[in-house]
This record gives structure tokens, sequence and C-alpha cells, in this order.
């Protein structure tokens, strides 16, 4: 667990990352990958160490964060796969939920390989709409936690997995649930204005 003195700062770092992420994170792509490979690092670091020295915990925290920014980095292209997958399963369980239950896990794994080859095809497209749904749901776990929100405060201080795949942190609030989905929208639009012109160069570019 992330310290609680630190909390508001992880909150912080959230709303900023978010908003990076939702509105810029096609031209930004690789240090998106970064951002979001300290999160996780940093996650599953905090995960494995638990409770115990504070020092010890960050710096636990530090080095895992780093370690999984190279990873993503390095990972360039495999990452592309990985935001295909991730937005396919997201889309699928939120399709699911509508109609109740949980969807079987092989449903699961056929709907993430579909997802990667897909985005490999269509990669501007995918990065676009990922980006743009990840950011604003990083954004309003940070933004609600900064309110005093009891589940954003969980997600942004427990190295929980949900942080970065959301379904079951999904507030009763729906004016939360709408205020995401808009600022995904808001994200691709803007992301699909500013990047229309240099889709194909940058695409040629995330190919290398």
């Amino acid at each position: 667990m992330i310290p609680a003195s630190y909390t508001t700062l992880t909150a912080a770092i959230f709303v900023a990352g978010g908003l990076l992420t939702c509105f810029g994170g096609y031209r930004l792509f690789r240090f998106v990958l970064g951002l979001y490979g300290f999160m996780a690092g940093a996650i599953l670091a905090a995960s494995a160490f638990g409770s115990g020295n504070t020092w010890t915990l960050i710096m636990a925290i530090l080095v895992g964060g780093i370690v999984g920014a190279i990873v993503m980095v390095v990972a360039y292209f495999v990452a592309v796969g990985l935001v295909g997958a991730a937005l396919a399963a997201t889309l699928l369980n939120l399709g699911w939920r509508a109609v109740g239950g949980e969807p079987p896990t092989l449903v699961v794994v056929i709907v993430c390989v579909v997802g990667a080859v897909v985005a490999l095809r269509a990669v501007r497209y995918v990065v676009v709409c990922g980006t743009a749904i990840a950011g604003s749901w990083t954004f309003f776990v940070g933004a609600t936690a900064l309110l005093g929100n009891p589940k954003a405060l969980l997600a942004a201080s427990v190295p929980d997995i949900w942080v970065v795949y959301p379904i079951e942190l999904v507030p009763a609030n729906m004016m939360v649930v709408v205020g995401w989905i808009a600022l995904a929208i808001a994200g691709m639009v803007v992301q699909f204005k500013t990047t229309s012109s240099t889709g194909k160069k940058k695409k040629e570019q995330i190919s290398k």
C-alpha cells in the first residue's frame, strides 16, 4: 500500500497524467507508455512489499516504477497490441455487465487477442481511443480522490489492479460515469483533430 501521507500526491499525479494521456496520448505515446509503465511497476512493487518500513516501501515503488517504465518503452510495438487488448477487454466487460454477470475467461482471452490484432492494423485509432479512455479514467480517479471520494482514495493508495482496469471501481454516482465517458470522447475528438495531418507519419514511427 502507498503510504497515506503520499495519497494526495498520488492523486495529483493521476489527475495530471490522466489529462495529458486523454488529450495528448497519441502524440506523446512513448511518454504515456513510460508513465503508465511506471504506475504499473509501482503498483506491483507496493503489492509485493506490502506494509512495512515507509522508506523501504518508497524505494521499492520507485525502483518498480522505473523498471516498469523501461519495459513499456522498450516494448513499444508490443504495447500497441496491449492497448488494443485492454480496450477490447474493457468494452467487453462494460457490455457484459449491462446484461448482468461476468464474461467467461475464454471469451475474454479471445476478445483480447482480437483486440491486439486489430490494434496492430489500426494503430492510430486504437491508440487515440485507448489513451483517451484510460486518461479520462485516471483523471477521474485522481480528481475524486482529491475531493475525498472513498473508492477513489482506495484506488489511489492501494496496489489494486482495478486502478488500471476500472470496471469494479465504477461508482454508483452516474455523474462520474457520464463525466468519464464525456471526457474520453472529448479527448478522442481533440486527438483526432490534432493528429489528422500527421497520422501517417506517426503510424510509421510506431511501427518501427
